[in-house]
């Protein structure tokens, strides 16, 4: 056991408290440090499966297309902008999530901490996480279209070059027929 001597001119110096701050502060540090897990991309999971297979992986993404419900568990889809992987989780869990990402609406961005799976043989074979945890990071929203102006003109143009072959057309054809 190591036993920690501190000199006793440099206590009185600076006082008892902050050296019970300080220690208190060393412990806080110490603790806490690891508290969070590093968040992994797709890319990584996909291309370094075989080391993670099996292992418990912290993977964050967009919630995407429909939450499949499947008795007490469900899939969600999350994607990373890069690739979407499925995640099995338990039903209640989704509760978390209030919106998911289609055509004009982004879903939420959540954070999951599961056992991912390269090859789960309990789902056909397919690259999975089970999670054991989620966490919602943002929330969702409704996407606003934006017109163009470029496509509105180059839209407009390509209407006025139709009426112009109709008008052209019928011309021809009144002129065929005197």
């Amino acid at each position: 056991m190591i036993k920690l001597q501190v000199p006793k001119w440099l206590i009185r110096k600076l006082g008892f408290g902050f050296w019970i701050l300080f220690v208190i502060w060393c412990l806080g540090f110490v603790i806490y440090s690891n508290a969070y897990a590093q968040v992994l991309s797709s890319t990584e999971l996909i291309n370094k499966s075989k080391d993670y297979d099996g292992k418990t992986v912290v993977y964050q993404g967009e919630v995407i297309g429909e939450v499949m419900a499947r008795g007490e568990y469900a899939w969600i889809n999350l994607n990373d902008t890069k690739n979407a992987i499925g995640v099995w989780i338990k039903k209640d869990l989704t509760n978390l999530i209030a919106s998911v990402g289609a055509y004009k609406t982004s879903g939420d961005v959540v954070e999951v901490v599961g056992v991912f799976h390269r090859s789960c043989l309990a789902h056909g074979g397919d690259l999975d996480v089970h999670a054991e945890s989620l966490r919602q990071i943002k929330g969702g929203n409704n996407l606003e279209e934006k017109l163009s102006t470029r496509r509105i003109k180059i839209a407009c143009g390509l209407g006025v070059m139709v009426i112009i072959l109709w008008i052209s057309r019928l011309l021809t054809k009144l002129r065929k027929s005197k």
